[in-house]
C-alpha cells in the first residue's frame, strides 16, 4: 500500500518514520522549506523506543501525479483548509484518507470535500514536536495510533491498513467502534487543554494548588457533552482518565498549552469552543467549559491584534 502522509511535523513524521522504518513505501507531502530540511539531513526521530534517521521520499502538491491509497493526515485543526487544498489531487476513487486530528468537526468537513466513503476515523496519543533541526523529539512513552470505519464494525481497507501497521515500532488498533473512541479522547483533551491553558501549568501543579475541584468540574462538563451526544465515555475509560488528570506530582499539560506559551495559533476553537458549541444546542450549562474557551477566544484576539 502506498502511503501519502501529509506534512513531515511532528505527528505525521514520528508515524511516517516509524513506517519507513518497517519497510512501508511512504512519502511526505510537505512545503518547500521542510522539503529543503529533510533533503539536507533525512527524516530524523530520537524517541525512548529507539532512533531513527533515514533519507525522505517528499512531494510538493504541484508534484503529485496519481492518487494515494492511503492518506493520513496530521496537520493542526486549523490547517485542515490549506492542507485538504494540497493533497485533493491525490484522492482518487479508491483513496482512504485517514486523520488524527483533535475534536470531530473535521470529519463533516472531508466528508463534504472528498465523500463520506473515502473517510475514516482516526485519534493518537503521542507527545512530540520538533526541535531546532528539524528532528522529530518524542516525549513520553506513549506512542499509540487507532483507526477504524466511522460506521463502525471491520472492512477489507480496515484489514488492509492492519496488514500495514504491522511490525511498525508503534502501539496501534484497528478499531470497530472508533468514532467512540474519538469522542472520549476528546473529553479527555478538552478537561486537560481548557484547565491546563486556564490555570497556565501542569496537572500537578493545579493539584497543588487546590485545583481539583477545576479539573473534576470540567470533566463532567465534557462528559456531559458527550452523553448527550450519545458517546458518553464508558465508566472504565472515564476512571482512567480522571486518574490521569487528578496525579499529584503529574508533569502533564497540553500541547496547547505551549501552544499558547510560544505565543503561536492554537486549536481552541476546534477542540473546545466546537464542544461548547454542541453542548449549548443541547440545552447544557457549561460554566467552565464557557470560560475555558473564552480565555482561548481572547488569547486568540490578542494574538491577531499584536501581529496586525
Amino acid at each position: 500500500m502506498d502511503v501519502l502522509i501529509v506534512g513531515a511535523g511532528a505527528v505525521g513524521g514520528y508515524f511516517g518514520g516509524r513506517l519507513m522504518e518497517a519497510g512501508r513505501r511512504v512519502v511526505f507531502l510537505v512545503r518547500p522549506k521542510r522539503r529543503a530540511q529533510l533533503e539536507a539531513t533525512g527524516l530524523a526521530l530520537k524517541s525512548p523506543f529507539g532512533d531513527y534517521q533515514a533519507p525522505a521520499r517528499t512531494l510538493l502538491s504541484a508534484e503529485i501525479d496519481r492518487p494515494a491509497e492511503l492518506i493520513i493526515l496530521s496537520c493542526k485543526a486549523y490547517d485542515l483548509d490549506g492542507a485538504m487544498d494540497s493533497f485533493a489531487p491525490a484522492v482518487g476513487p479508491d483513496t482512504a484518507i485517514l486523520p488524527l486530528l483533535n475534536g470531530l468537526g473535521h470529519l463533516d468537513r472531508l466528508k463534504e470535500r472528498f465523500g463520506a466513503d473515502r473517510v475514516l476515523g482516526g485519534l493518537c496519543s503521542l507527545a512530540v514536536t520538533l526541535d531546532a533541526e528539524g528532528r522529530v523529539i518524542h516525549m513520553s512513552p506513549m506512542h499509540n495510533l487507532a483507526f477504524g470505519e466511522l460506521a463502525g464494525g471491520s472492512s477489507p481497507r480496515a484489514d488492509s491498513i492492519a496488514q500495514l501497521m504491522q511490525g511498525a515500532n508503534f502501539a496501534w488498533t484497528a478499531s470497530d467502534r472508533i468514532l467512540q473512541e474519538m469522542w472520549e479522547k476528546w473529553v479527555f483533551l478538552a478537561t486537560l487543554a481548557g484547565v491546563t491553558c486556564l490555570m497556565r501549568a501542569a496537572i500537578g501543579d493545579i493539584v497543588a494548588a487546590d485545583g481539583l475541584d477545576a479539573i473534576t468540574g470540567l470533566l463532567a462538563e465534557a462528559q456531559s457533552v458527550a452523553n448527550a451526544a450519545g458517546h458518553a465515555a464508558r465508566p472504565e475509560v472515564l476512571d482512567k482518565y480522571r486518574s490521569l488528570l487528578v496525579a499529584p506530582g503529574s508533569t502533564l499539560a497540553a500541547s496547547m498549552l505551549r501552544d499558547v506559551e510560544k505565543g503561536g495559533p492554537a486549536e481552541g476553537d476546534h477542540v473546545l469552543g466546537d464542544l461548547l458549541a454542541r453542548g449549548r444546542t443541547a440545552g447544557l450549562e457549561l460554566p467552565l467549559l464557557t470560560l475555558a474557551t473564552t480565555h482561548l477566544k481572547a488569547f486568540a484576539a490578542r494574538r491577531l491584534r499584536e501581529t496586525r
